[in-house]
């Protein structure tokens, strides 16, 4: 379950007898925190993503996550540095401690971009597609789906690689649905772990006799490739509305998008 974890003085922790600083808050979300710490070992920044856990189920789902980041070593999947279970009273705090990524997440790229009116090259976007898809190839191996695809989810390494996170929603690729009450189990656990705008459209009405498997991550109509006229030769990256990947090159008739799969790129996921 982890190691040790103890509070050894204000804004500094012990993790597998290291000693790590408190630096800044980085963000949050539902019951958990992310904060910026610095290895005082190593002078390395490190992201510290806090759970809050309620109930066992929170702990059970905490090292579940932890696991999953265990299970892979793969340069487009976030790793796992340490773990460990914190007791705070009657509640718990499992804490993950990951690489950092001063560039953020590819949304905050986009946006960044946006705000200078740039625009990714289709060298950047080939590249980021390619390593997203070479990271999915190896979660789908292990017979695992990551479920919430999504830019605030990708990572960017300082050469723009994109690293998969957030890898708490991940469960097994292959899901056979044998019942009417199987199939509501598995529609409600998607509304609370897999983001609206990003999820595949059979885990909205999900089927009383279906399998539902790895293609709710390449699921095309979510996550698609298209091209549209730009005025100048560079691409954009965007995001539609229903959450739709898209960038455009010059060269389509009007203002059109046309979706194209991913079995474009060399080495696909499907």
């Amino acid at each position: 379950m982890g190691h040790a974890l103890c509070i050894c003085s204000p804004g500094t922790v012990i993790i597998d007898n290291k000693r790590y600083l408190f630096i800044q808050k980085l963000g949050e979300g539902g019951f958990s925190y992310v904060d910026l710490v610095e290895g005082l070992h190593d002078g390395h920044f490190y992201a510290l993503k806090r759970i809050v856990c309620h109930e066992q189920q929170d702990r059970e789902e905490a090292q579940r996550e932890a696991d999953m980041h265990r299970l892979f070593q793969h340069p487009n999947i976030l790793h796992l540095v340490a773990y460990c279970l914190r007791e705070r009273g009657t509640k718990h705090e499992a804490w993950l401690l990951l690489p950092f990524f001063k560039r953020g997440t590819l949304w905050d790229e986009i946006e960044r971009l946006k705000d200078k009116g740039n625009f990714l090259t289709k060298e950047q976007i080939l590249q980021l597609l390619l390593g997203i898809c070479r990271g999915l190839e190896a979660i789908h191996a292990q017979g695992y789906a990551h479920r919430d695809l999504k830019p605030t989810n990708v990572l960017l390494g300082d050469e723009g690689q994109p690293v998969l996170m957030d890898l708490g929603s991940m469960n097994q690729a292959q899901i056979h649905v044998e019942g009417s009450r199987q199939a509501l189990a598995l529609q409600d656990w998607a509304a609370q772990r897999c983001t609206i705008s990003y999820r595949a459209p059979e885990l909205f009405s999900v089927q009383s006799q279906c399998v539902i498997d790895e293609r709710t991550d390449v699921w095309v109509r979510s996550v698609r490739v298209g091209v549209w006229v730009g005025r100048s030769a560079a691409l954009r990256l965007l995001w539609s509305r229903g959450g739709g990947l898209w960038f455009p090159v010059r060269g389509a008739p009007g203002n059109m998008y046309v979706p194209i799969a991913l079995d474009f790129l060399p080495g696909n996921c499907h």
